[in-house]
C-alpha cells in the first residue's frame, strides 16, 4: 500500500520517532512524504522513501494529484495545531481530498498509531479491492 507521510515543522521529530517505532510495519509498504520529512525518516530509519517537493514549493500539491488519483491508502498528517490558519491551507486541502476520495487520514499520534496497525492488521485491504 502507499502510505503518505507529512508533518509541520514542530512535528518533524514525532514523525521520525513514529516511523522509527513502526518501521516494521512501514517498510512493508511504498512511502511517500515531503522534501525534509521524507529526508529525515530515511536517516532514521534507513526505508526508501518517495519524496515530493518541499510542502512549501508544491510538495502539498503534487501529494492531492496523487490522493485524487486515488494513488495514496492512507495519509499520516501530524500537524501543529499552533500553525497559523493562512499557513493551514494546503493541510486542510489534503485532509478535504481524503475525505472525497474515502482514503484513511491520521493528524495525531494516537490516530496514526491506530491506522498503523490497522495496516498490519490487513484492515485496510479493502482499499486493494477498490482497486
Amino acid at each position: 500500500m502507499n502510505v503518505a507521510l507529512v508533518a509541520h515543522d514542530n512535528k518533524k521529530i514525532l514523525m521520525e520517532n513514529l516511523c522509527i517505532a513502526y518501521r516494521h510495519i512501514l517498510s512493508k509498504h511504498s512511502l511517500y512524504a515531503t522534501a525534509t520529512t521524507g529526508r529525515l525518516i530515511e536517516e532514521a530509519t534507513s526505508l526508501p522513501v518517495h519524496k515530493y517537493l518541499a510542502g512549501h514549493l508544491g510538495g502539498g500539491r503534487q501529494l492531492g494529484a496523487q490522493i485524487e488519483q486515488d494513488d495514496i491508502d492512507l495519509l499520516i498528517f501530524l500537524r501543529d495545531p499552533a500553525v497559523p490558519v493562512n499557513l493551514e491551507a494546503e493541510a486542510s486541502g489534503s485532509m478535504r481530498l481524503c475525505d472525497v476520495h474515502n482514503i484513511p487520514c491520521a493528524t495525531n499520534l494516537a490516530t496514526a498509531e491506530a491506522l498503523l496497525l490497522a495496516l498490519d492488521n490487513g484492515d485496510l485491504n479493502w482499499r486493494d479491492i477498490l482497486k
